[in-house]
């Protein structure tokens, strides 16, 4: 579903990822670990298009189609979501016409009211997006998102930052619906590429793969959760010396 080749990208001049390879089959969900500053977010802003992370080499493609031309709305409407790590607040636009909107473009039919419940929302979707919300409303109202949008490419930026264990639970629980991770292997439509700094996510998504990713660079490629403990035990400085990319 995702190919990306030897790819560099600099951002107002300074660069930031250098020299990525990496390929997400259909179906499958791979976790990126990483320290703070790292580049694991550029990686998913220069996936999505964010005109300011500039690729100065190699190239995207997502099911065949070059990505490197094409802007977010274009992007978006291949089938690519995110599902921010802080997000901004937006006056003046409630959380339930943006869904509304979302829905329209992605042809998802749900019921909103009872999809605010399923996720806790009761009472935010009249609200602007994110004014006012606790971290944990915040992450639930990106995933209640990506549920309208029901895109077939995911990227999550640190799913489990800010959220309690009550909250971690339950977006752990819906992120695993939403990939379709209770389903065999074979009929899953969904890919997805997971960024997380603790690991507590694997808790609720089993992972096909894991990679470690140091100043720009991928140092490491393994199991998920193997690569996860190894990190616990060792920290990254361990991981620079793995290079099986």
């Amino acid at each position: 579903m995702l190919e990306i080749k030897d790819l560099y990208v600099s951002i107002y001049g300074t660069e930031v990822l250098k020299g990525i390879n990496l390929t997400i089959p259909d179906g499958e969900t791979h976790i990126l670990f990483g320290p703070n500053g790292s580049g694991k977010t550029s990686l998913l802003m220069t996936l999505m298009g964010y005109p300011q992370y500039k690729i100065t080499q190699g190239e995207i493609k997502y099911n065949g189609v070059l990505l490197n031309p094409l802007a977010i709305n274009e992007r978006a409407a291949l089938g690519i979501g995110v599902f921010f790590q802080r997000p901004p607040i937006i006056k003046g636009m409630k959380l339930k016409d943006v869904l509304t909107e979302i829905m329209k473009k992605s042809g998802v039919d749900i019921n909103i009211e009872k999809g605010a419940e399923a996720l806790k929302l009761n009472g935010l979707i009249g609200r602007d997006i994110n004014s006012g919300f606790s971290g944990g409303e915040i992450k639930r109202s990106e995933l209640m998102q990506l549920f309208a949008q029901n895109p077939h490419f995911v990227m999550l930026d640190e799913p489990e930052s800010g959220v309690d264990l009550e909250n971690m639970v339950m977006l752990g629980g819906k992120i695993r619906m939403l990939l379709g991770r209770g389903i065999k292997k074979e009929e899953r439509k969904k890919s997805a590429l997971i960024i997380t700094h603790t690991g507590y996510v694997l808790d609720y998504v089993d992972a096909d793969a894991g990679y470690t990713l140091l100043n720009g660079k991928i140092q490491c490629k393994h199991d998920a959760m193997l690569l996860f403990k190894h990190i616990q035990k060792h920290g990254f400085t361990e991981c620079e010396l793995c290079r099986e990319t």
